[in-house]
């Protein structure tokens, strides 16, 4: 019993002993797992970024250097990793710009926080100063600010075409910034002057031309032909476009049921049914006065059938089928009219009214557009062409990043420099202020602020330049005062960003830095991984 008793460890008042190891493993994989997501998407910052090519499991291939698109296609499986992801997901909502940064930022602060954690420092303390330097970060951003108003529309259109310019479509820019900029203005509701819904601007794609054929289309645009079934009109003046969601055709049996047809006395009696069935229907139409009709796709039976686009045609009514319901919101907003959902609703003063409804031939298809439209709600249609899908894909995706970069603006109507500017200024700034902080807090503010230098880095790295010369040459600059130097990509040296137009909105150096502090504290927070069956 005594051999026992003695076997036992002694318990102190307190644990002499801890293992530590395991913590810190996991804590260093996960650093290290989101760290090696951070670096893929490094390349692809910036002007001279170059693209990634992203082949997907089914052969789609997309060509991009979008950060948000890199990300979300790629397997992460290793959880931290992920949370990655979802940070680019976040400022890609959040501002729609700056997702590529915001990653490389989280992946500079992992790696500083690395050697933090080797020196001993304890997680939460390096935390509290993450999140302090970041607060002190903002504070710095919007001292550096330069007021904007809406009015000014060249500035919009240079916030809008420095975040193109990163693009494959970059040397678009001069068409699709100013086209970015017009059509979210004319979103804006003068009533609420801060909120856009990017869903009233709408992006319809069509395969033929180049991206300069581009255009904005005050009006609807319709990705499918008119029906020609029965020699229908396809140009109609002074239209009244009724949109309808319910069928004209005969009606059908449930399914289960049948109908058993002996002689054909019978079956002459049911055609002849369906046809003043039909015809009704049409005459009520025909009698507001109606001349265009949309019609939702139907699952159930069809839209419409030979005999009424026969009938339809003979009335003189344009007929545009296989609407799809999620657009029957916008096309109503648009035309400022409502969806007729049974033929006995059927009005005059539910109806659209439009100067020109048409037909137009482009590339190897035909599209319906609708101009001139009367009391029209404030949305918009883009017209995106291009060469092949690849090149539309990406023009779309690029075309979002700069209506999301006009809507900050509009949100937070101020512009900040560009080009790695305003992470040096952070630096030197936090740099600063380390220096009078006591104890830890001094040492994690120093190491964010050296972590952010990594933008100015990477810029000049994917570049070509000498990343250590420039960013040595850019700091100097800077504490010489000039706090609008940046990195001219072009000229290959450093210039006032200014002055060369590269600026971006306010709000997205600020979530990137606040969504990427808040994602590296998370992630240090975290020492153990519980699998759960």
């Amino acid at each position: 019993m005594a051999a026992v008793t003695a076997a036992q460890p002694r318990s102190s008042k307190t644990e002499s002993y801890v293992d530590n190891k395991r913590k810190e493993d996991i804590r260093h994989a996960n650093i290290n797992a989101a760290r090696a997501v951070a670096d893929a998407v490094r390349t692809s910052l910036g002007p001279k970024g170059m693209d990634k090519m992203i082949s997907t499991a089914n052969g789609e291939v997309i060509i991009t250097n979008d950060g948000a698109t890199i990300l979300n296609k790629m397997e992460v499986l290793q959880p931290a990793a992920k949370m990655l992801v979802e940070l680019s997901k976040s400022q890609d909502a959040a501002a729609g710009d700056g997702t590529t940064t915001v990653v490389v930022i989280a992946g500079a602060l992992l790696k500083q926080c690395l050697s933090l954690l080797s020196n001993g420092i304890h997680p939460t303390v390096i935390s509290d100063s993450l999140h302090k330097a970041s607060n002190k970060a903002v504070d710095v951003l919007t001292a550096m600010a330069v007021p904007l108003e809406l009015s000014d529309r060249e500035s919009l259109i240079k916030s809008a075409s420095t975040s193109l310019n990163s693009k494959v479509v970059s040397q678009y820019s001069t068409l699709l910034a100013p086209l970015a900029v017009d059509s979210v203005l004319s979103v804006v509701d003068p009533e609420k002057p801060d909120l856009v819904d990017l869903r009233d601007i709408k992006i319809v794609k069509k395969l033929g031309g180049t991206v300069d054929d581009t255009e904005l289309v005050k009006g609807l645009v319709f990705d499918k032909k008119a029906s020609h079934a029965a020699g229908g009109p396809t140009r109609i003046e002074n239209a009244k476009i009724a949109v309808i969601q319910f069928q004209i055709s005969p009606p059908k049996t449930d399914i289960e049921q049948s109908i058993v047809v002996s002689d054909y006395t019978q079956m002459d009696r049911i055609l002849k049914e369906e046809r003043n069935y039909i015809l009704g229907m049409i005459k009520k139409i025909k009698a507001t006065g109606c001349n265009v009709l949309l019609i939702q796709k139907s699952i159930l039976r069809d839209a419409v059938t030979d005999l009424s686009l026969h009938y339809l045609a003979k009335a003189k009514i344009m007929v545009i089928k296989d609407v799809e319901r999620d657009d029957i919101e916008f096309i109503t907003k648009t035309l400022n009219c409502l969806p007729i959902a049974n033929i006995e609703h059927f009005r005059a003063e539910k109806l659209g009214h439009a100067d020109l409804v048409e037909e137009v031939s482009l590339g190897d298809g035909k599209i319906v557009k609708v101009t001139g439209i009367k009391d029209m709600g404030r949305t918009t249609t883009v017209l995106v062409r291009g060469s092949n899908q690849l090149v539309i894909d990406e023009a779309e995706r690029s075309l979002h990043d700069a209506l999301c970069v006009v809507r900050c603006l509009v949100n937070k109507r101020f512009l900040i420099a560009g080009g790695g500017a305003p992470e040096i200024e952070l630096s030197r700034q936090l740099g600063a202020w380390s220096k009078v902080l006591h104890g830890m807090e001094g040492y994690c503010v120093r190491s964010f602020a050296e972590a952010l230098e990594v933008i100015p880095y990477t810029l000049a790295e994917n570049a070509g330049l000498n990343p250590i010369a420039i960013v040595t040459e850019l700091r100097n600059r800077h504490a010489q005062g000039e706090i609008n130097a940046g990195i001219n990509v072009r000229k290959g040296q450093i210039t006032n960003i200014l002055e060369e137009n590269v600026v971006q909105p306010l709000l997205v150096s600020t979530s990137a830095i606040t969504l990427a502090t808040e994602c590296v504290r998370m992630i240090l927070k975290i020492d153990d991984i519980v699998n759960v069956r």
